[in-house]
């Protein structure tokens, strides 16, 4: 399996505040739904509860302690290592949220899918720097603000260096 790490992060890092994204950007959400569909999400309960609903068209897996939560159209595991094995014959897995996944599977994953919001916010929950000692960049698409996003922003795609 290869287990990719899909996020939206500003250029300092930060992916959100009071456990919502703090920007809206059209184009990222069709990149991000490109991407994951037919494919497992994993997410953390605060990312599942932000979203309100199972992502159509993927296998979703929520992380949760509290061993008494449901989510109509998600898997339930009590930990990441539950999800990884619950997804361990898929051909790619995403992470997609939120802060306190992204750090624990961070070193783990093979790859980055990274849409670079180019701003600077405030902000309480952020990613780990992406290192160029342990990621190599292998795609990059630049666009520009327009009325459906609200900031110029990048997608890219590492390729974790072994």
């Amino acid at each position: 399996m290869t287990l990719s790490i899909i996020v939206a992060a500003a250029e300092n890092g930060v992916i959100g505040h009071n456990n919502n994204l703090i920007w809206h950007l059209s184009s990222d959400l069709k990149h991000f739904k490109n991407i994951t569909t037919g494919h497992t999400v994993i997410m953390g309960r605060k990312t599942f509860e932000s979203m309100g609903k199972a992502l159509p068209n993927r296998r979703n897996i929520v992380i949760t302690a509290n061993k008494a939560y449901t989510a109509p159209g998600c898997e339930i595991v009590p930990d990441i290592e539950s999800a990884l094995q619950l997804a361990a014959q898929e051909e790619e897995a995403f992470i997609i949220g939120g802060g306190t996944i992204y750090r624990a599977i961070w070193e783990k994953a093979d790859k980055l899918y990274l849409t670079r919001v180019h701003t600077a916010p405030t902000g309480d929950i952020s990613i780990p720097e992406v290192k160029a000692s342990e990621w190599q960049e292998i795609s990059r698409e630049a666009h520009s603000a327009d009325e459906k996003n609200e900031y110029d922003y990048t997608f890219l795609e590492y390729r974790r260096i072994r």
